[in-house]
């Protein structure tokens, strides 16, 4: 009996529709610590020849005045979003002085959370809300926590996709409703199989020690240097308990079988009381502390691994837009930064992405139902980004407990004729390529990421600030040796002085008090 994933497979494969995956969408979001010569959190402002962070399209911050984020438009070709993301860079790292980019996903030196800036978007009543959400989040978590710093894939398969799986799985059922059904199902699988993520391209094994200078969290961590701490197998301290999978939302249960349940549990929480964050209080005189006292303030505080998304019209709220016309793409949230790449990433790493999120929509996905595969996914995610490259490690996969690299090397054979379709659509072989890169890191755990900076730290006796610094410095000399086109920096420069004049009308066009605007926000559907 052939299964859904073979018969999928049978249909895409067929001549005419070998075109087909040229049409996925991709984009990028990469964030990066402003940091100054001697590896401290920078104090300066937002570089002014960059434009305003609230209105500017690719050149914003994330939580902290000093965490950059360079945002793609959306490419087809997933070197073309390289090569945009190569050109903001540049343009970025000219106007820097003498501040560099931190190559790597944990801070550099922290100097306590009095001197972790929260980023500032003006006057408007967004640019307040952005600045008290984030001014929450300080209250809920910490400042460091908000300095660690990734890499966010934006996904999307083309309308021609959803016309012929859609045709032949939903009759003439609603396409959208195939589409949104099919993406919960590529989620469902992601969350199933990102282990593999994290042993391929975990690269945070250690953190500098003023990470933990100001927090009363203990931790496992073992002393490498007088700088470092570090686990000797992880491979994504970032994407554990000290990093983006923090106990406060250990709570919360949220459903991927269908949207509706998606966005009730997502909802409720952003509805539900939280009695430690009722302590901290929501205003202190004049001065707010927090959006609200509730599990979530708003819906990005989640800290999943994948996103569902749908791109809110103005003034629409992300899960009202979701709930009402379904998935558009999904964003991969759980990539560190790669220190060895001046991007963050590589063409090899994101073309393995794309095979990676197609194998996962097209493989059978059966909803979640029981806490037992829930506690095994979270438990085999946990074990690969604590302990990943421990030799013979074991996971628990739906047959039986396998080994990762037994279990990985067979995932990776099962995604060898997705790589094959996506080379044929785009004229390439880079997808088959990625795929004997990965098979590489299986079979020799000293090519991962997380292997080769604790090489680094060990071999040559470096801390993990010198060695990231060192990375930083060759990025920056890298991007500081190339050009943009002149007609391209020109478009920069146009964009952030529009960001300028966008801000100020925002500013300008205010009618409401700011009390009165996050009333209404709360109140609105």
């Amino acid at each position: 009996m052939t299964t859904l994933y073979e018969r999928r497979l049978k249909l895409l494969q067929r001549p005419e529709h070998h075109k087909l995956f040229s049409g996925i969408r991709h984009g990028i979001e990469r964030e990066g610590l402003r940091v100054s010569p001697d590896a401290r959190l920078a104090q300066t402002s937002h570089p002014e020849a960059l434009g305003r962070t609230l209105t500017h399209p690719y050149i914003t911050t994330d939580y902290s005045e000093a965490l950059l984020e360079f945002i793609t438009p959306v490419h087809n070709r997933i070197d073309d979003t390289l090569d945009f993301l190569n050109e903001l860079h540049i343009f970025t790292s000219k106007v820097m002085d003498s501040e560099l980019l931190w190559a790597g996903s944990m801070p550099s030196i922290l100097e306590g959370e009095a001197r972790i800036p929260i980023a500032r978007y003006g006057h408007s009543n967004p640019g307040i809300m952005k600045s008290v959400y984030r001014e929450g989040l300080a209250h809920r978590y910490g400042k460091a926590m908000q300095t660690i710093a990734g890499l966010h894939y934006n996904f999307s398969l083309p309308a021609e996709f959803w016309h012929l799986l859609g045709r032949e799985e939903s009759g003439n059922g609603s396409e959208q409703a195939f589409q949104s059904g099919f993406y919960l199902g590529l989620i469902r699988n992601f969350r199933r199989y990102s282990w593999l993520l994290m042993y391929l391209f975990g690269a945070s094994p250690a953190v500098s020690k003023s990470f933990f200078a100001e927090s009363k969290e203990a931790h496992s961590l073992q002393s490498l240097d007088e700088d470092s701490f570090f686990l000797p197998y992880a491979t994504s301290l970032r994407m554990s308990d000290m990093g983006y999978t923090n106990n406060a939302q250990s709570s919360l249960n949220i459903c991927y079988n269908t949207v509706e349940e998606y966005v009730a549990s997502l909802s409720e929480a952003i509805r539900t009381p939280y009695p430690p964050y009722e302590e901290i209080g929501v205003k202190q005189g004049d001065k707010y502390l927090q959006l609200n006292a509730n599990l979530l303030q708003i819906e990005n505080e989640y800290y999943s691994n994948i996103r569902p998304k749908r791109i809110a019209r103005r003034g629409e709220k992300p899960l009202t837009a979701l709930g009402s016309r379904g998935i558009e793409y999904i964003e991969v949230r759980c990539l560190d930064i790669n220190p060895f790449e001046p991007l963050g990433i590589s063409s090899a790493d994101a073309h393995f992405l794309d095979v990676f999120l197609v194998y996962s929509g097209l493989k059978d996905s059966p909803a979640t139902t029981t806490d037992q595969e829930c506690r095994r996914t979270t438990e085999n995610f946990r074990k690969t980004v604590e302990e990943g490259r421990r030799p013979g490690l074991m996971l628990e996969s739906e047959h039986g407990e396998m080994s990762l690299q037994s279990w990985g090397l067979a995932l990776l054979e099962e995604m060898l004729p997705v790589a094959q379709m996506l080379d044929k659509a785009n004229e390439t072989s880079g997808f088959t390529d990625s795929i004997r890169q990965q098979q590489d890191k299986l079979n020799n755990v000293n090519l991962t990421p997380s292997a080769k900076l604790m090489d680094a730290l060990q071999k040559d006796s470096q801390s993990y600030t010198d060695a990231i610094l060192n990375l930083s410095r060759l990025h920056q000399a890298h991007f500081m040796n190339n050009e943009i086109s002149q007609e391209r920096q020109k478009y920069f420069e146009l964009l952030a002085e529009e960001s300028v004049e966008n801000q100020r009308q925002l500013e300008a066009a205010d009618i409401l008090n700011f009390d009165e605007f996050l009333k209404q926000y709360h109140e609105s559907d």
